[in-house]
């Protein structure tokens, strides 16, 4: 489904990624574990358009997505949640989610708001509130779920449970889970390797923006608990 291959990228003519290559399959919740600076959020910005590659190739289910815009890149069903997750504070949850509105996508998974609600129930209780009185858990789920009305076939997640309660990092981890089961393809940032593997299917590491060889993992996706 997505595909990088010899991928060099960075800011301006600062070069951050190196070499790096990476697949996710379809249906498939691929973690990039990395200590912070390590080249995590870098590499999703490189595939979501929002930096440059200076040499390589990014393949998005067969079609060439290197140096083109974001949202033609959005438009060929690429999903972006953001590390700052920039939910609209003035905004209610329903608005919120009517702003990540996109057509039905052939092939992948179809998404509205009574549907997410039953994927993120907090929401759901809360349709009328504005984003802004919204905890930091509570504006993640947002921010998933606003990226899923746009009916992606593959969703790039940048630090989904940094400074979460873990309670709130189990909720978000079985929602994960849950797209997975839709069909949906997962590639996550995370620091802590154990909350990766609440939902990951394999990891790899980067460091200094070399990333090593994928490793199959016996999360808990795996096992279905």
């Amino acid at each position: 489904m997505l595909e990088l291959k010899g991928v060099n990228a960075g800011y301006g003519h600062a070069q951050v990624l190196f070499d790096v290559d990476l697949q996710v399959r379809p249906g498939e919740v691929v973690a990039l574990l990395g200590r912070n600076g390590a080249g995590k959020s870098t590499m999703l910005k490189t595939v979501m358009g929002l930096l440059n590659v200076f040499t390589g190739r990014i393949q998005f289910e067969g079609i060439e997505i290197q140096n083109i815009e974001t949202f033609r890149i959005a438009r060929h069903g690429l999903g972006y949640v953001p590390e700052d997750r920039r939910i609209f504070a003035g905004l209610t949850v329903a608005e919120n989610l009517e702003t990540g509105r996109r057509p039905p996508r052939e092939g992948a998974p179809r998404w509205a708001p009574e549907k997410l609600f039953e994927l993120f129930p907090n929401l759901g209780r809360m349709r009328d509130r504005p984003g802004g009185r919204m905890s930091g858990g509570e504006q993640q789920m947002l921010t998933i779920a606003r990226t899923l009305m746009g009916n992606p076939s593959l969703v790039l997640m940048d630090e989904p449970f940094e400074g979460l309660a873990p309670l709130i990092v189990e909720g978000i981890a079985r929602s994960i889970r849950e797209l997975k089961r839709e069909g949906l393809g997962v590639l996550l940032c995370e620091q802590n390797p154990r909350y990766a593997r609440l939902v990951a299917d394999r990891d790899c590491a980067i460091d200094r923006g070399r990333v090593s060889a994928y490793a199959a993992i016996a999360s808990a996706s795996a096992t279905g608990s």
